[in-house]
């Protein structure tokens, strides 16, 4: 188990184990982060070993290419993604340099943003196949944050509506997310990916609104039951739920939905 330091996870917005259909992600072995601006910031220090350029599918919203920058450590291999690199192999990168400008990538999701995917191999490993990276746990604490289905749009795109709530207990000092029903945290698609993942203590039985949504026989990684979402009571594809330290808000994943700014919503499992 790799531990990603609470020093590291302060430089980006929001971050997510689990929010993501790829197998890099399985079992919570990597991390996607949310940078400010579209410039990338190195969660890692270390030598940059490799770079590579990647096709992806073609999507009309994104590029059909992407990026891989793979740095030693000198404990692991970080696996950097979605980074259009401004760095070479034999360059030195301490934690926090400029690696490039992040990709939209055509392996995002229309209603994912931007942001930089890390993953860590062990230094004898092969670092460009997809799966086979460490499992990650966050070297910091996660509030989880109490929420009762309902709030205000404040963004729209083609596919999502962002909400207002819940509204993060202190922003900018430390992570927080949306709480379960027993007080752990929510990470990952719901239920729009296979499964999930759930930070803290608690059985294997997830609960989340009320209803019994999903099982973590690992205590972590969480396989979805048969439920859907509603907004408003029409069905909805799903909710995006993640880590933040400087807001919170719960995105709801909606292509072809009508929402506006302001409208005032009601989430419930079904």
């Amino acid at each position: 188990m790799v531990t990603l330091d609470g020093d590291v996870l302060a430089r980006y917005q929001r971050a997510s184990l689990y929010n993501s259909p790829y197998p890099a992600h399985d079992a919570g072995c990597a991390v996607d982060l949310y940078p400010p601006t579209n410039r990338a910031p190195s969660p890692v220090a270390g030598e940059v070993v490799e770079t590579r350029t990647v096709r992806c599918p073609s999507r009309p919203y994104a590029a059909d290419h992407d990026h891989l920058v793979v740095v030693d450590t000198g404990e692991y291999l970080a696996r950097i993604l979605h980074v259009d690199p401004a760095v070479e192999p034999g360059d030195t990168v301490g934690l926090g340099d400029d690696l490039g400008r992040m990709v939209r990538s055509g392996f995002f999701a229309p209603w994912v943003a931007n942001h930089v995917h890390l993953g860590f191999r062990e230094r004898d490993a092969d670092p460009v196949r997809a799966s086979g990276s460490l499992p990650l746990e966050l070297g910091a604490p996660v509030e989880a944050v109490a929420w009762d289905g309902t709030g205000t749009v404040v963004e729209t795109g083609d596919t999502y509506a962002l909400l207002d709530a819940p509204e993060h207990p202190a922003p900018g000092e430390t992570l927080a997310g949306i709480a379960t029903d027993d007080g752990r945290v929510l990470d990952g698609g719901f239920p729009h990916y296979e499964g999930g993942g759930v930070l803290g203590d608690g059985g294997d039985a997830v609960s989340f609104l009320g209803r019994e949504v999903g099982d973590a026989a690992d205590g972590r990684t969480v396989s979805w039951r048969d439920v859907g979402v509603t907004v408003n009571g029409e069905p909805v594809r799903g909710l995006s739920l993640w880590l933040g330290i400087d807001r919170l808000g719960v995105k709801v994943v909606a292509p072809g939905h009508d929402l506006a700014v302001g409208d005032r919503v009601a989430v419930a499992v079904e």
